[in-house]
Formats: structure tokens, C-alpha cells, sequence
């Protein structure tokens, strides 16, 4: 059975993240701040040995990646990137105002906010509701959602064992995600911060996360 550690990192902060866009598989740019916390994100985990480095294949996840590896001062090592760990994608809603999103979906409890209706409902219904109201009905549901991701995390059992930590940068909602599923006394309601690390042990098919949002940074 496969034995190793995951480092999940948040991006570092975008310009959607600045002003409180819904920031799926779409994308945009990091900020000055977003890269300084990469670097220094790479510094705080300088010594630890990373048999390989990943991402999703959103750029601001690639970039962040690469600004990790440069303040490990380990810029050459191998970057793979895995669609399976990708942001939810949240379909028509792509790019909105988050304040007027979650008002939508959370509607029936009055919230602004994914953190205000985590109170209210478990993160696994957030998707369904937003795949129910997105008049396309594009949005990941919980299901469409967990077969990609349970896929990114067969991938890395057939890649990895012995031991080996591995890092994977990776987005705010996955992160709670993955930590909601395998992680349940956790409390997810608050977020991860940009730069933030979570980390998790897999033992075959026991997953047990360690810590959630551990800042490194100032």
C-alpha cells in the first residue's frame, strides 16, 4: 500500500482574490503580495526533502508553484501539473461578484458569503445547490466534483510511496473539500489563507489530514 505525505498549498493572492470574484477555472494574474507569499512560503519549507512538486494546471496555481520551488531555492526540480486538483468550478457563475454568488445560492438563509452558509449547510450541498441554480447547470455537483478529484489522488497512490512529501498547490474550496471528506472534526468554515499548508498522511486508503491552513507567512 502507498505511504506518503501531501502538502497542499493555497495559491498565492490574485487579483479576483483582491476584489472577492468567484475565481474557479477561471483565472487571473497574482499580485505583488501573492508572489511575495510564494517565495516566502518556499523558504519556510526549505528544508523539507519533496520528492516531486505539483499543481493544478491554473496558472496562478503553476505560478505560485514556481515562485515556492525558487524560495526553496530548488527552481530546477520537476513541476507536474494535475487537472484533477483544480478549483470547483462554479459554471455560470464563473467571475461573478462572490458576495452576489453565495446571496444566490444561500438565499433561503440569508447569507453573503460561503463562510456564512457553511453554518447553515454542509460544503457537499454548497455544490449541488449551485449545480441546481446555474441555469446552464454547468457547475460542478458534489459527485462531478469528487470523480475528478478521487482521480488526482489515484494518480499520486500509483506515483508515490516509501514515505516520500510531496507538495501540491491547489485552491481555497478544494482545500476545505478534501479536508471536509477526510478531515470531518475539522472546522472549515474559515478558509484558507493564500499561502497557507494543510497537510494530510495516505496509508493505502486511509487518509488522515494532520493540520488545516497552517500559516507560514506574515
Amino acid at each position: 500500500m502507498s505511504q506518503f505525505s501531501i502538502y497542499f498549498v493555497r495559491h498565492g493572492q490574485t487579483i479576483f482574490n483582491v476584489f472577492n470574484r468567484m475565481q474557479g477555472w477561471s483565472d487571473s494574474p497574482l499580485t505583488d503580495q501573492g508572489k511575495k507569499t510564494a517565495k516566502q512560503v518556499g523558504q519556510a519549507l526549505a528544508q523539507v526533502d519533496f520528492a516531486h512538486y505539483y499543481s493544478s494546471d491554473s496558472k496562478r496555481a503553476m505560478d505560485t508553484a514556481q515562485l515556492i520551488k525558487a524560495g526553496a531555492g530548488k527552481a530546477d526540480a520537476e513541476l507536474t501539473t494535475l487537472p484533477s486538483f483544480r478549483e470547483e468550478f462554479y459554471g455560470y457563475y464563473e467571475g461573478d461578484d462572490s458576495s452576489r454568488t453565495w446571496s444566490l445560492v444561500g438565499k433561503e438563509y440569508g447569507v453573503t458569503s460561503l463562510h456564512e452558509l457553511l453554518d447553515h449547510i454542509s460544503i457537499e450541498r454548497t455544490k449541488d445547490l449551485m449545480h441546481e441554480l446555474d441555469p446552464f447547470h454547468e457547475a460542478e455537483n458534489n459527485q462531478t466534483y469528487w470523480e475528478r478529484v478521487n482521480h488526482g489522488f489515484d494518480y499520486l497512490k500509483a506515483h508515490h510511496d516509501s514515505h516520500e512529501k510531496i507538495l501540491i498547490v491547489t485552491h481555497g474550496t478544494t482545500i476545505r473539500s478534501i479536508v471536509s471528506h477526510f478531515g470531518p472534526e475539522f472546522d472549515i468554515s474559515q478558509g484558507p489563507k493564500n499561502g497557507s499548508v494543510t497537510r494530510l498522511d495516505i496509508d493505502g486508503d486511509q487518509v488522515k489530514v494532520l493540520s488545516y491552513a497552517e500559516e507560514l507567512t506574515e
